[in-house]
């Protein structure tokens, strides 16, 4: 299979060190020569001459074959020809000489997939369709041929009809025809090669896949486990590439990157998927700053142009701070309504509750302020409010929470509070290196995973009081979702090996090839993964 590939390498390899200059020179211009913008020939190498979204006024005259689904009929004089580009009017000619093409075209039902030919046509003054692109024209059939009739779906193939999620998800296939989904995988696939664009061919990182099968290894969210054909053995699915892109990176390849399949044996919620892909990135010779520097290089160059323009730099909040104003360490920042600490207030309080929590360590009271609440935050609205509250009393997040529930409230009451058409990035740094067991506060766990290094000012804490130590973790967020989160990596084995055994308590013969590998001369290093959550599909 790669045979060819091997031919070349060897062609690669030869002795004169010019050769291999002037072939990588040219290759690398013709990268740089494809990757230029050009019209996509959507109806090269199939039957139909042009796609029925494409067609306008200055197709005038032309013959034009097209291919594609019945969107709706009316009056079995016109019907509405749909395919991934877009809807075009076909007329349905009515003249004895064309009885057997009005029959197809009158009793496929609505779905069917069918092909016409015929002439571009002006419509009518007075009957163009300024909603539609190709409002101006419709297409004059002469043929027509019925390619596979549909029979009766489970819904209408139409964005405004209301589905439910389940019915989607059955019939997925049916669900991908409607515009909005169409739109999103296409998006999706643009923003991808964009940013393979940006990577490997502006600034020369190598696309690399790494294996699914993998063994067991501690940290991070629970492993798929896959059975081997030998008895008692098993293969673990890789929650994500952080072993092997840092196993690259001592492998001198330097810049990596990888549209990676992850697998997270988590259970569904909202923000997880078992299966998701993931932007996978890893540099040597980096800080945290040169990874948020390419990161925000790389949406700029990347994001959509009807989005409207990419600022950067992003803004950037401590995890501390980001709790103290926002009750989370993945805020929404596109409104106020920040916790306001109002201790100072009640320090002479003679009200009981708000006495014991002040006498308590770090006990405070705090307070958000809604503006407008008086106006439209109505009696009714205040009691699932203080229900809400005491449900999550002893919660660390209950005013982030509390913040969103009102938010929640006064825009139903029609104020806008989040811009769906804002896109509000912010990275969240200096987070703790360790968080409490749940299970057991006396251990410690990785707040990200136990390969990320401790904050250059904190590593001395590692061997007395680990749990006051913060960590090179960043993570990315848009809008009040966690799109991305990496960290600069511990590449000295020494170091690693204190983490994993004396603070962690794993078992550090399950990593016993990392720490080898980091003993072999591994580089400083550090990298992200963005993708965490399906924000734009």
């Amino acid at each position: 299979m790669f045979c060819w590939l091997n031919r070349l390498n060897r062609g690669l390899a030869t002795p004169t060190g010019r050769i291999p200059q002037l072939i990588w020179g040219t290759f690398s211009r013709s990268l740089v020569l494809s990757s230029q913008r050009r019209i996509p020939e959507f109806s090269s190498f199939v039957a139909r001459t042009n796609t029925c979204g494409e067609l306008r006024s200055s197709h005038l005259g032309q013959e034009v074959t097209l291919c594609g689904w019945i969107q709706y009929r009316r009056q079995n004089i016109f019907l509405v020809l749909r395919d991934f580009h877009g809807l075009v009017q076909v007329v349905i000619p009515q003249d004895e000489s064309a009885a057997s093409v009005k029959k197809i075209l009158c009793e496929a039902p609505v779905e069917s997939v069918v092909k016409v030919s015929g002439t571009v046509i002006s419509r009518p003054p007075g009957q163009e369709n300024p909603k539609m692109p190709t409002g101006e024209i419709e297409i004059k059939v002469k043929t027509a041929e019925l390619l596979n009739s549909c029979k009766k779906l489970p819904f209408e193939i139409k964005d405004f009809v209301k589905k439910t999620e389940a019915l989607r998800l059955q019939y997925r296939y049916l669900d991908l025809r409607s515009f909005q989904m169409q739109r999103n995988l296409r998006l999706r696939s643009q923003m991808v090669m964009k940013m393979r664009e940006y990577l490997c061919n502006l600034h020369g990182f190598v696309d690399v896949e790494t294996p699914t099968l993998f063994k067991r290894t501690p940290g991070g969210a629970k492993e798929f486990v896959i059975p081997s054909r030998e008895p008692g053995k098993f293969y673990s699915l890789p929650q994500s590439p952080q072993q092997f892109k840092q196993l690259l990176m001592v492998g001198g390849i330097d810049r990596y990157f990888q549209v990676a399949r992850c697998y997270r044996d988590e259970g569904s919620r909202p923000d997880r998927q078992p299966e998701f892909t993931q932007i996978d990135i890893e540099m040597s010779f980096v800080d945290q700053t040169g990874i948020q520097r390419l990161i925000e290089g790389l949406l700029q160059y990347s994001w959509p142009d009807d989005k409207g323009p990419l600022g950067v730099p992003f803004p950037s909040m401590t995890f501390a701070e980001a709790l103290a104003s926002y009750g989370t360490d993945k805020p929404d920042t596109r409104f106020g309504m920040k916790i306001v600490d109002i201790s100072d207030v009640f320090r002479n309080t003679k009200v009981g509750f708000l006495r014991d929590a002040l006498s308590k360590p770090q006990g405070a009271v705090k307070a958000i302020r809604v503006p407008g609440g008086a106006k439209y935050l109505k009696r009714k609205d205040i009691e699932p409010i203080r229900k809400f509250a005491a449900d999550h009393f002893n919660q660390c997040s209950l005013l982030g929470k509390l913040r969103l529930e009102c938010a929640d409230l006064l825009e139903a009451r029609g104020v806008v509070l989040r811009d769906p058409a804002v896109f509000s990035f912010l990275w969240v740094v200096d987070f703790p290196l360790f968080l409490p067991k749940e299970e057991n506060p006396g251990e410690l766990e990785s707040a990200h995973h136990p390969f990320t290094a401790p904050h250059p000012s904190d590593i001395h804490l590692l061997y007395t009081e680990p749990e006051k130590a913060r960590s090179q973790h960043y993570d990315l967020v848009l809008n009040g979702s966690e799109i991305g989160g990496g960290s600069i990596r511990i590449h000295e084995a020494r170091l690693q090996h204190h983490v994993l055994e004396a603070v962690l308590k794993e078992d550090v013969k399950l990593l016993s090839h990392l720490l080898q590998a980091l003993d072999y001369g591994a580089p400083p290093h550090g990298g992200i993964a963005l993708g965490k959550q399906p924000v734009l599909l």
